[in-house]
């Protein structure tokens, strides 16, 4: 689905995803639905704060494949400015700077690919089965 590149689109991204995982069978209150909610929502921040292109909006697709493996990808319009490498730790005072790190946290597996210019997907990805 398209959203804006703006904070709406980004809180949007969010229930749009826990509503997509209830219909999936996996209730509101979940661990599985907390854990793609927060992670779709810092990767939908991310997409506005570090990825917009004024006029352009991003991208959140889920999928779920037959062994519940569900897997989420936001796709915006900056593929020169990716993540700054593995996710790390940020200082404690920081205010921002712990998006990745909470992603790391709550997927099983995350990464970046490169589409063709200008865009980049940030994707993550969780075996639900044993969730």
């Amino acid at each position: 689905m398209q959203l804006s590149a703006t904070r709406r689109g980004a809180r949007l991204a969010r229930r749009l995803s826990v509503q997509q995982l209830a219909e999936w069978g996996w209730a509101y209150d979940s661990a599985a639905s907390g854990a793609v909610a927060h992670v779709v929502a810092e990767l939908a921040v991310n997409a506005v704060q570090h990825g917009r292109v004024p006029g352009r909006d991003f991208r959140l697709r889920l999928a779920l494949d037959d062994a519940d493996r569900l897997r989420v990808e936001v796709v915006d319009a900056r593929s020169d400015r990716l993540p700054p490498g593995p996710a790390r730790r940020a200082d404690d005072l920081a205010e921002t700077g712990r998006g990745l790190v909470i992603v790391r946290a709550l997927a099983d597996r995350w990464g970046v690919e490169l589409r063709p210019a200008p865009c980049k997907t940030v994707w993550a990805e969780w075996d639900l089965r044993s969730a």
